[in-house]
């Protein structure tokens, strides 16, 4: 257990009377905003090195994503993914592991020190240089391993990642990171979404103490109706983007969404937000649709046909760039999934999308840590 910043309790102490006086209920942010507004005048954020933009007339062909990069073991997955020549790169979480070694401090040092480091990192600045990318955040680079809405610092992680990854001003207008950006037009037009699954998230329900705990996961389904995976504006936003005209939909979640294997973090810990997902996926514009998730240190192919949604869901699950924990003979075993096409990839990996816009196609793979292809699958839409 980390221990509680003497900065948020020294703060909370102090503010604290002031705002029972007035009949205020302070939040954590409302008491740390002075520190913060102090520090961010006294510390100089790292930035990433400079990144290639992309026209949004541009007809994306070929995506490729990754997640789990720990920023101090090997970067050779750049390559391999710049070797595939893609129109974009999407960064969908635990892009960096500045959790590790936390030690509770309000200022989140090992975070911003995690930062820096990718801030000098060669292959990440020649692989920016020739790749355009997009940007969410899972748990480790949000700043606590699991951490939902109840972190209380996630106000300051927010200012980190946007100012490192020079976020657009529409992201920064708003708290959580989520976005959209459109590429391509004349009916190959595809939109990509970015879901924020941290910074609103309400906490999840722990299975309850047991001598042994399960070999898949801590947590347990919640059919509590408050609690949120979303929050109210990002579902409101979602709602409003996949109104909009489009040919294909990425949809980008950094955790799981179609399985129900583990008890890991996923969407099924919070079934009702799920449910509400599918039957908004379903009532979009119409279009394809394929949703790209990592976190597990393993990947595949899952397919589904959910029933608040009517239709058959894609999902491809890509991790890690270079952190894996397992063998893939190992890991399919541990976690079998009737939703799971393919084995659970767990050696190093990044994931493709190709669009083949006059078959109305698209192919997901997974490459291994040579670019070879490990798992494939295309589907019609």
């Amino acid at each position: 257990m980390r221990k509680p910043s003497l900065a948020l309790a020294a703060v909370t102490m102090l503010a604290a009377p002031l705002a029972a006086d007035q009949g205020v209920e302070l939040t954590p942010e409302d008491l740390l905003a002075p520190y913060y507004a102090k520090l961010s005048q006294e510390v100089e954020l790292p930035v990433a090195p400079a990144n290639v933009s992309l026209a949004h007339e541009h007809t994306l062909t070929r995506i490729a994503f990754g997640s789990c990069n720990h920023q101090l073991r090997s970067q050779h997955m750049w390559g391999q993914i710049a070797a595939t020549d893609p129109d974009l790169f999407l960064f969908i979480g635990d892009n960096n592991y500045g959790d590790q070694m936390w030690d509770g401090d309000a200022a989140l040092t090992t975070l911003r020190e995690a930062y820096g480091v990718m801030a000098e990192t060669p292959e990440l600045a020649a692989f920016r240089a020739q790749v355009p990318m997009m940007i969410t955040w899972d748990d480790h680079d949000y700043g606590f391993n699991d951490g939902g809405a109840s972190f209380a610092y996630r106000g300051w992680s927010e200012t980190i990642f946007e100012t490192f990854w020079g976020s657009s001003d529409e992201v920064k207008s708003r708290p959580g990171i989520y976005e959209s950006r459109m590429f391509g037009e004349d009916g190959k037009v595809t939109q990509i979404i970015t879901l924020d699954t941290r910074f609103f998230r309400s906490d999840l329900e722990a299975m309850p103490y047991q001598n042994e705990r399960p070999p898949l996961g801590p947590y347990q389904p919640s059919s509590d109706p408050s609690k949120t995976m979303l929050g109210d504006a990002q579902w409101q936003w979602l709602e409003q983007e996949l109104a909009k005209p489009a040919d294909l939909r990425i949809v980008v979640s950094s955790i799981q969404v179609l399985t129900d294997a583990h008890d890991y973090e996923a969407w099924e810990n919070l079934p009702l937000e799920r449910e509400k997902l599918y039957a908004m996926l379903a009532a979009r514009e119409d279009s394809g649709l394929v949703l790209l998730s990592g976190d597990r240190h393993a990947g595949g192919i899952y397919t589904d046909t959910p029933q608040a949604a009517g239709e058959q869901f894609w999902e491809l699950t890509s991790s890690s760039m270079n952190y894996s924990f397992s063998s893939t003979e190992r890991n399919t075993a541990r976690e079998p999934d009737p939703k799971r096409l393919t084995d659970f990839i767990s050696e190093e990996n990044f994931g493709l999308v190709e669009i083949d816009w006059e078959a109305k196609t698209f192919t997901m793979d997974m490459r291994g840590s040579q670019g070879e292809t490990r798992v494939s699958r295309t589907v019609e839409w």
